[in-house]
């Protein structure tokens, strides 16, 4: 009779048994267990003995098989974490190590030399994440700064067991890090110049934040991508740009003429304070030769008046007749008058002389040039000035 068919009543279909009735003992199940074994391979009365001895055998090789599944390999750049009923007890350095299998330990395999990357603000080939990338500067204006973090892990077990999710950790302490350095920063210098300078600042203030939560993370690189205003104030900030680099190019300009023209000035000005310094030796040094000179006239003139005065009465003469046309006249030779003008025949006749010539002033001078003359001119002359 089938065990759900009517008056099978409610008996167990695998034991026979009504429910709620007591478990199976273990002892029973053993020899239920071995009496199949027995009635599998056969035999008689014997049969006990060698399905015990089967079973034990199977015992064994299980027993065998779950202490060789203790044995693991750590790959080179890796630790194991090895952990007894849940709690830390060794870190294992790469190669082969062996622990006790499942249930009693269990090993984690971390990767403590891969670079792991983090990207805040933006998904690599989703774009911007507003919710991350918006952020309020130090003079109230909104920039969308978008950032990368590389890091490592530090130490596996810190890793493992005293964060429950770390990379969520690190996101955030990321973003709050960086929206506190954002802060007390003007637009135009996270936009500009002050990059790096705010991404060695977030890198190490994650990086305390990170030790101090015991996090087992080195953060290796910040590298801050990207930081623009808004979209809908774009054009905006481009022109201000635009006018930025206009004024950077006009002060280049007035750099570059002012460096080309104060050198020249500068060379003007110490030229003419050499002409200056020099006209002043030159003027020094005539005083002083002209009162040196009015000293020994004074002495001269003291000792002898009247030599010394016909004497500055002279000299003062041929000062002034030499820059004057001279004229030679002759008035006791007759009626006629003998005009000779001296210093336009000598001045004619010095050009033609030979180098060897000595040059003759005065009578001599005119008396020579009366016989080069021919005699057919000078008595014209003469008979021109009669009449």
């Amino acid at each position: 009779m089938s065990w759900n068919e009517p008056g099978g009543g409610k008996k167990d279909p695998w034991s026979g048994q009504e429910p709620g009735g007591s478990p199976p003992d273990l002892e029973e199940i053993i020899r239920s267990l071995q009496e199949k074994i027995g009635r599998l391979f056969g035999g008689g009365g014997g049969g006990a003995t060698a399905s015990a001895f089967v079973v034990w055998a199977l015992v064994g090789i299980v027993f065998i098989l779950w202490l060789l599944s203790g044995f693991y390999i750590v790959d080179e750049g890796n630790r194991g974490v090895v952990t007894r009923f849940g709690r830390y007890t060794e870190t294992t350095m790469p190669g082969l190590h062996w622990h006790v299998p499942y249930p009693v330990e269990a090993v984690d395999i971390v990767d403590v030399e891969h670079q792991r990357f983090l990207e805040l603000g933006y998904r690599t080939g989703v774009g911007s994440v507003p919710q991350e990338a918006l952020m309020l500067t130090g003079d109230e204006n909104i920039v969308d700064v978008r950032l990368a973090v590389q890091y490592t892990v530090s130490s596996a077990r810190d890793f493992l067991f005293n964060i429950k999710d770390p990379e969520k950790t690190l996101r955030e302490v990321t973003e709050s890090a960086l929206r506190e350095v954002v802060g007390q920063h003007t637009m135009d210098f996270v936009l500009t110049e002050g990059r790096s300078e705010i991404a060695a600042e977030v890198k190490k203030l994650v990086q305390q934040i990170m030790n101090s939560y015991g996090s087992g993370i080195a953060v290796e690189t910040v590298n801050l991508v990207d930081a623009q205003p808004p979209e809908e104030v774009q054009d905006a900030f481009e022109d201000a740009i635009k006018a930025r680099e206009d004024k950077q190019r006009f002060i280049n300009e007035a750099q570059a003429y002012a460096n080309e023209v104060i050198p020249k000035a500068r060379g003007q000005a110490a030229r003419i304070l050499e002409e200056a310094q020099g006209y002043k030796q030159k003027m020094i040094a005539k005083a002083q030769g002209e009162a040196s000179r009015f000293e020994q006239i004074l002495a001269e003139y003291e000792q002898a008046p009247e030599v010394t005065r016909t004497r500055l009465y002279l000299d003062a003469l041929e000062a002034v007749f030499s820059k004057t046309e001279t004229i030679m006249v002759d008035v006791k030779g007759g009626n006629n008058l003998l005009y000779l003008p001296l210093d336009r025949l000598k001045a004619a006749a010095v050009p033609n002389l030979p180098h060897s010539q000595t040059v003759l002033s005065g009578p001599a001078a005119a008396q020579q040039m009366l016989q080069r003359q021919p005699l057919r001119r000078v008595v014209r002359g003469r008979e021109g000035r009669g009449r």
